[in-house]
């Protein structure tokens, strides 16, 4: 499941509609958030990357539109090919990227440095450090990905909401009953 949070994005500024087609093609990339791409170096050690296809580009200046609505650029399976040269072959929609890993502005991709042992961070076009934000929103794909599928927090369905809604008012009632009889 995707979730697109349209209201922060409304709120700082940013297009839903980009928000809301980079997680339906990321959904549609790794439906199960377990797709990872082994970069190993000569010295046997290596880096995990995430199989993110929108995270590398995904500001909404690198967006391109269809009929007027603007959608997020994402890369093609070559982006995840290290042994591509620079400009051999087209790595994203927008052909804006000329290399395998690289970080458009406002980019980032999750990696995992196996000999390491500090688990999943945030590599950025802009090569900050990690904070906050670039965590992700609990629920969100970058945050699924850093906590084990057993801690996952389970999506509800708008009938249990509902259902938990009406449950929880009616406990407030009958507690406002006996403070109002007591």
């Amino acid at each position: 499941m995707g979730k697109v949070f349209a209201g922060t994005d409304l709120k700082y500024g940013y297009t839903w509609s980009v928000t809301a087609s980079h997680e339906l093609l990321e959904m549609l990339a790794d439906p199960n958030i377990n797709l990872t791409v082994l970069v190993q170096s000569s010295d046997t050690a290596g880096k995990r990357y995430a199989y993110e296809v929108c995270d590398t580009c995904e500001a909404d200046e690198n967006g391109y539109e269809i009929d007027g609505v603007l959608l997020s650029d994402f890369v093609f399976p070559s982006w995840f090919e290290d042994f591509r040269a620079e400009g051999s072959t087209q790595f994203d929609q927008t052909n804006k990227i000329k290399s395998p890993f690289e970080l458009l502005a406002g980019g980032y991709i999750g990696v995992f440095d196996v000999n390491s042992g500090s688990g999943w961070h945030q590599v950025t076009a802009e090569k900050r450090p990690t904070n906050t934000f670039l965590r992700g929103n609990v629920g969100s794909r970058r945050e699924r990905r850093a906590v084990p599928r057993d801690q996952w927090l389970q999506t509800l369905s708008h009938r249990q909401i509902t259902t938990r809604r009406e449950q929880y008012l009616r406990r407030v009632g009958e507690i406002q009953k006996r403070r109002a009889a007591a």
